[in-house]
């Protein structure tokens, strides 16, 4: 009935909707809370605080695109093909986003962070080659 490579694309799709949509809901809820973490994470990095603060921002639209887009492309992925179209751009800036914040690990020497972060675009890499 389900080809598996739907099942795959549908649900690697749905988990980046969740992870990243929460994430930026998250960012806009508690921004001085995140905001104080990520300053004292990038404490010794090259980054001064101006600039983490614009990178913040930045990673929150990535975040928040990346989220919409995926969980428009699982409510019209069985409708239509432009839900699988909206999935793929969304993987796509899911993974622009997963390469930010793997960089900004490796910046602030957090390297089991950037670990976790690795597992995620493995993840997201999978779910691209299912829409090729």
């Amino acid at each position: 009935m389900f080809q598996p490579e739907v099942v795959a694309r549908f649900l690697v799709t749905a988990f980046f909707a969740v992870v990243f949509l929460q994430s930026a809901l998250d960012k806009l809820t508690d921004t001085a809370g995140n905001l104080e973490f990520l300053t004292g994470h990038f404490k010794n990095s090259p980054f001064p605080p101006a600039m983490v603060t614009r990178m913040f921002w930045i990673l929150t639209a990535l975040e928040a695109t990346a989220g919409i887009l995926c969980g428009l492309g699982v409510l019209f992925f069985s409708f239509t093909r432009a839900g699988v179209n909206l999935a793929s751009l969304g993987l796509t800036v899911a993974g622009l986003a997963l390469l930010a914040l793997v960089t900004g690990q490796r910046f602030a020497k957090d390297y089991a962070g950037a670990a976790v972060v690795a597992a995620y675009l493995a993840v997201n890499l999978v779910g691209l080659m299912f829409f090729a």
